[in-house]
């Protein structure tokens, strides 16, 4: 049964917009904002009224403000600016990411600063209901201005224009429409603006980001641990008294949880031998919780930031008053928080990924794991994890040049009057393909610290903390043991889906409840 939720604007939760992000949905708008919609419509009427030239109202758009448009043209003008706009390329955004663009356009939509009529917000509201996803291309914004090429294809649906996808298949906006018994809208003045003027797409593609981030740390956190266990390695370093003597609340939060994975272990304590050898143990063991704890206050950080842009305003012209409406010009389009946000998040999600292949590299290095080479029985003849391992570099590698920042970029357009831009749509885009490289590098690891595992557990028969050992029975009813070669691709593949689906999470929200300030 789909969910149904309440769209409150200024108050989108992101339970909410996981909900929406994660399936189908039924969606309505709180009946306590259709006033406001309503009296900044007929503020904008009252500008038009005034016959005083009011930018994206009554003139062109950017480089051509100057130019006056007529009364009689201002429909048109606004069906113009779509279709001139539709201009993006690449690559159909995901349903989630699109729901959640329309969403969050609702609710900036419904604060009574845009001026648009309840009928354009219910239209969009209708496209989410009936399963009607709008064709977006995934490239063609820069993040300033708005995302004007993607939300303008968002609107082509509204009109009747274009394409779209309805439960997975192509059919033209207008059948679509129709056939869901709805029919599409004549835009008037300032609506085409409003609609296409905005972050949402940018700010979309952060939110998926930033929820693909949390699953891959907390299925990181496990896996980690996994392998402090397979390693035979020391719970001395989560000691909460270290952490404490530093401060920081990740790192605390994320010992605290190393700590209760590991305290019932039976490994460390009968297979000294390796670990004592080693004295300290490496650093991709024993800073765990200061490198993971990193990265949870840097996710953190960008949640915060992206749930307020979630409940922003952020068209222009933006119209305020009651008795003598105005129309003023800003700049509330430049998504700047938002690429500062993708940024920082990729930082987090390049080296979750990072610390979890230097772990691959100690597992199957037989002088510091204590184990097998390469983790398996008679090496040489089998080849084992070694270019599993391979495989894990290469995508490390690849995530560090897509951690580059996106947002020290800029380049002008619109004739240099838009000449500073944000990047913030590559920015977000950018993190789905470094998160899946990295479900992977972690998911490789899973193997790995299950191997580990099995090889212990077969020789000196013990057993680790009971998620831990639940864990460990997740992966082998998936992947069997690797006794010897054979074909380790699929394996991988549902080890990374293990770690994406968020499987890996059931049943452990209590050692996480403290970690994500924003959920």
């Amino acid at each position: 049964m789909r969910p149904n939720i309440t769209l409150s604007p200024r108050h989108l939760t992101f339970s909410e917009l996981r909900t929406i992000y994660d399936s189908p949905v039924n969606i309505r708008l709180d009946p306590s904002a259709y006033d406001a919609i309503a009296k900044s419509h007929q503020a904008v009427q009252a500008i038009i009224a005034r016959d005083e030239p009011a930018y994206g109202i009554n003139t062109g758009f950017g480089m051509l403000a100057r130019t006056r448009i007529v009364d009689d043209e201002l429909e048109l003008l606004q069906k113009n600016l779509i279709l001139s706009h539709s201009v993006g390329t690449g690559y159909t955004l995901p349903a989630g990411v699109v729901r959640l663009i329309i969403a969050m356009k609702v609710s900036s939509l419904s604060q009574g600063a845009s001026g648009v009529r309840c009928e354009v917000v219910d239209a969009l509201i209708n496209l989410i209901n009936h399963d009607i996803m709008p064709i977006i291309p995934a490239k063609g914004s820069v993040g300033a201005s708005g995302d004007l090429a993607p939300l303008s294809h968002m609107t082509l649906a509204i009109l009747g224009e274009g394409d779209v996808l309805v439960h997975g298949e192509r059919v033209s906006s207008k059948d679509a429409l129709a056939k869901a018994g709805l029919s599409p809208i004549t835009l008037v003045a300032k609506e085409g603006l409003a609609l296409i003027n905005g972050t949402q797409t940018s700010t979309a593609l952060a939110i998926g980001g930033y929820f693909m981030a949390c699953d891959l740390l907390a299925s990181a956190v496990i896996t980690g641990a996994m392998s402090v266990e397979a390693a035979c390695g020391s719970d001395s370093p989560f000691d909460p008294r270290i952490h404490q003597a530093r401060g920081h609340h990740g790192q605390i939060e994320l010992a605290r949880t190393y700590k209760a994975l590991l305290e019932h272990s039976q490994f460390r304590a009968n297979n000294r031998g390796v670990a004592d050898l080693r004295v300290q143990d490496p650093y991709c063991l024993r800073c765990q919780p200061q490198v993971m704890g990193a990265c949870l206050d840097l996710i953190n950080q960008a949640g915060k930031t992206l749930l307020i842009e979630a409940n922003a305003i952020t068209d222009n012209p933006l119209i305020f008053g009651d008795d003598e409406p105005v129309a003023i010009s800003g700049g509330n389009f430049h998504a700047e928080p938002v690429a500062f946000a993708a940024d920082t998040l990729a930082l987090a999600i390049c080296e979750i990924g990072s610390m979890s292949e230097r772990r691959i590299a100690l597992l199957i290095d037989s002088n510091l794991s204590g184990l097998p080479a390469f983790l398996v029985r008679n090496a040489g003849v089998n080849s084992g994890f070694m270019i599993a391992h391979v495989t894990a570099a290469a995508l490390v590698s690849e995530n560090k040049s897509h951690a580059h920042p996106a947002s020290v970029d800029s380049i002008p357009t619109s004739a240099n009057q838009e000449d500073h831009v944000s990047m913030a749509a590559y920015a977000g885009r950018r993190l789905f393909e470094m998160a899946h490289n990295t479900a992977t590098v972690v998911g490789i690891e899973l193997l790995a610290a299950a191997q580990g595992m099995d090889i212990h557990g077969k020789d000196l028969g013990y057993h680790s903390d009971k998620l831990l050992m639940d864990i460990h029975t997740k992966v082998r009813a998936n992947v069997a043991h690797y006794d010897k070669d054979r074909y380790f691709a699929p394996d991988i593949e549902k080890a990374k889906e293990l770690v994406l689906s968020g499987e890996l999470l059931d049943g452990w929200d209590e050692l996480r409840q403290n970690w994500f300030d924003n959920i």
